[in-house]
């Protein structure tokens, strides 16, 4: 039985202002833009990734409250499947295999943003062929 992301280790989502913890893992930045006030030394990220974030049309639209979360959501997982933003998923994907993943964001409300989105996709991501065999 094929056995996702999550069950290898466990994948999260924090806000970026909120202090590291010891069991964060590997912290990865996953808004397009910097968060306002927050020093790189402060934030002790490990990685930026730019490239799995939503469009900037797709940002701003859902940020002027232009549809629900669901059309929002539907849109991003298409523009997820677009070449970079699918290599940069499987990049998260694949860091998640490795050890403890904490998805950060600047969202004040990360369960009605991509994040959400992210840490779906990267949770329901498909065990690696040789791990599904048993």
């Amino acid at each position: 039985m094929p056995t996702s992301a999550s069950a290898a280790s466990p994948v999260r989502v924090r806000r970026i202002y909120d202090p590291p913890e010891p069991d964060d893992g590997y912290r990865v930045l996953v808004d397009r833009l910097w968060p306002r006030g927050e020093s790189k030394e402060k934030a002790r990220l490990d990685e930026w990734l730019k490239d799995v974030t939503p469009s900037n049309e797709l940002r701003k639209c859902f940020h002027g409250g232009e549809g629900t979360f669901e059309q929002f959501r539907h849109r991003y997982e298409t523009e997820l499947k677009q070449p970079e933003a699918a290599q940069a998923l499987a990049h998260l994907i694949d860091l998640s295999r490795r050890g403890p993943l904490t998805l950060l964001t600047a969202a004040k409300d990360p369960e009605h943003s991509h994040t959400a989105v992210l840490l779906a996709a990267v949770r329901e991501a498909p065990a690696p062929r040789h791990q599904q065999q048993s």
